[in-house]
């Protein structure tokens, strides 16, 4: 039942990472889910693991993580959009 909870919060950590930033993460749900484990674990790498936690997640720094993680690919994906 735990990892329910992390993949629905991790997805809505992806989905609020996204609308913060105006930019569609790719893969719907999926990339939503992928874009918040990740950003969690970004955040928590470089801000650590302060503010409150749902789920195993810090939230302040998994959001904030995400929208790095949402601006990297969204960065890279336009830069292929170009190139091609």
């Amino acid at each position: 039942m735990s990892f329910l909870w992390a993949l629905i919060i991790g997805g809505i950590i992806g989905w609020l990472a996204g609308v913060i930033t105006g930019r569609d993460v790719p893969g719907g749900i999926i990339g939503n889910i992928i874009a918040g484990f990740i950003g969690a674990w970004l955040g928590g790498l470089v801000l650590g693991d302060w503010g409150p936690t749902v789920a195993g997640f810090a939230i302040i720094p998994a959001i904030i993580g995400a929208i790095v993680v949402v601006l990297i690919v969204s960065a890279i994906l336009r830069g292929m959009r170009r190139n091609a």
